[in-house]
């Protein structure tokens, strides 16, 4: 990895960040609030919300098995995404390289930031080449994206094509973990200390059941997690979603517990799929849904939505023709999907 002064635009390493109120007394007890232009009555929603989200970042700590220093949080992975670009990438002159398909986040922040995207093609198996990402590179390619397990493909990314990526490539490999919770396989996140060019994205949309709290994580080295936090927005994790962060983050087992439920879920809907003739197959996943091979995915999703069942059509996504994207609901959800399916 080349020295992270070399990776990071030269205005952001650079960069002054705003000081907010809320930092510059930091370490010392408060009890008399006047420095931040706040409203003192309406408590507690008259007061801005911790910009580095200390209390949350301690118990995530615990359960994600990192350290507080390697913990970005932000408005959905999303945001760690376009920060991402926006840290590490000069506008109009480096790129990108990305497997495809994949999650198309990617390359919407990449054409926002005005930033050459080079997606490379995954085999037949919704595998990555290592060699053919690192042969997409050049001099002026800053970040990788790999999603594992990739989304809409649901399967995990071959590890040790990634840890090859991570040992040859002298930029920031991205991994996006949002559904590695579903996975039962070790999370990059575990390997931070050893990759210092490393950065794992996750989520509480997905197994936490808290897409509407918009709460993503970044977990990367003290010294890239230092450069997100220069750049973000002084306050950009609102205090309402911090709240409910910790209220879950303090009941981990319930996560644990609708995990398994929809573990079981998947292996039911996978094999009642199969037995459709509707379906020419259901490619292998590690998310909690699965891609599904239809004998016409755009009249079968005009169907399903016309009776208020909604799936994602993906027949228009590179190597996923004529594909339907489920995702694994309730027993009961799942139920009336698959009635209504076999009435088609």
């Amino acid at each position: 990895m080349k020295e992270l002064s070399q990776l990071v635009r030269p205005n952001i390493w650079r960069l002054s960040p705003y000081s907010s109120a809320r930092d510059e007394y930091s370490g010392h007890e408060a009890k008399v609030f006047l420095d931040a232009n706040e409203n003192p009555y309406n408590q507690p929603l008259n007061r801005y919300p911790d910009p580095l989200q200390h209390e949350v970042k301690v118990q995530l700590a615990k359960v994600k098995g990192v350290r507080e220093e390697q913990i970005f949080l932000g408005n959905g992975s999303d945001e760690a995404i376009d920060l991402a670009y926006r840290c590490f990438t000069h506008p109009g002159i480096d790129n990108v390289v990305a497997i495809e398909p994949t999650y198309g986040m990617y390359r919407v922040c990449a054409d926002i930031n005005d930033v050459e995207y080079r997606p490379v093609m995954l085999d037949d198996q919704f595998q990555m080449s290592a060699q053919e990402m690192l042969d997409a590179c050049d001099q002026y390619t800053k970040l990788i994206w790999i999603c594992s397990p990739n989304n809409p493909t649901g399967n995990l990314i071959d590890s040790d094509e990634i840890v090859r990526v991570l040992n040859e490539f002298q930029g920031i490999v991205i991994v996006d973990e949002a559904y590695s919770d579903f996975s039962g396989q070790p999370a990059f996140r575990e390997s931070l200390d050893r990759y210092p060019n490393l950065i794992v994205l996750n989520t509480l949309s997905k197994a936490w059941g808290c897409a509407a709290i918009r709460l993503g994580m970044a977990f990367a080295s003290k010294s890239i997690i230092d450069i997100f936090n220069k750049v973000k927005y002084p306050y950009n994790v609102n205090s309402l979603t911090q709240t409910k962060a910790l209220e879950m983050l303090r009941t981990p087992y319930e996560t644990t517990k609708w995990v398994r439920t929809l573990l079981q879920e998947r292996e039911r809907m996978i094999d009642s799929f199969k037995m459709l003739p509707i379906c020419r197959g259901v490619y292998p996943t590690d998310a909690n849904f699965f891609l599904a091979k239809m004998t016409d995915a755009q009249a079968i999703y005009d169907y399903l939505v016309e009776r208020g069942i909604i799936v994602r059509n993906r027949t228009h996504v590179t190597k996923c023709g004529n594909c339907l994207r489920v995702t694994i609901g309730s027993r009961s959800e799942n139920s009336q999907l698959l009635a209504a399916l076999r009435q088609y």
